[in-house]
């Protein structure tokens, strides 16, 4: 079976990466890197680094995390409170998010 040629992505996804992108983007220029040094650090070429810093979703996943990693993009949170926090600091990520996830609703009666 041949790869498809392109691929579609929801828009929930599309705008995820896209906001990936920009945090990298971000986080490049508040470190004052160039995108030469920022590629050289994480091993990728600067087409490969600008692809990600708009938002591409055909990049690497590992060249993408290595990309945030060093310019402090966090990833992943390890409690909730964390993770909450984090997201009630940017309403631009808020935007972006499901309503579900802004809001939490009722509690889930997980005990079986």
């Amino acid at each position: 079976m041949s790869k498809p040629v392109t691929r579609a992505y929801s828009r929930y996804s599309r705008d995820a990466i896209e906001l990936l992108g920009q945090m990298i983007h971000a986080g490049r220029v508040a470190r004052k890197l160039t995108a030469e040094d920022l590629s050289a650090r994480a091993g990728v070429s600067r087409a490969l680094l600008r692809r990600i810093e708009r938002g591409d979703p055909g990049c690497s996943i590992g060249a993408v995390f290595e990309a945030a990693a060093i310019v402090g993009v966090p990833l992943f949170v390890a409690d909730k409170a964390g993770l909450r926090s984090e997201l009630a600091h940017s309403a631009d990520k808020l935007s972006l998010l499901p309503k579900s996830v802004r809001k939490p609703g009722k509690a889930i009666k997980d005990d079986f």
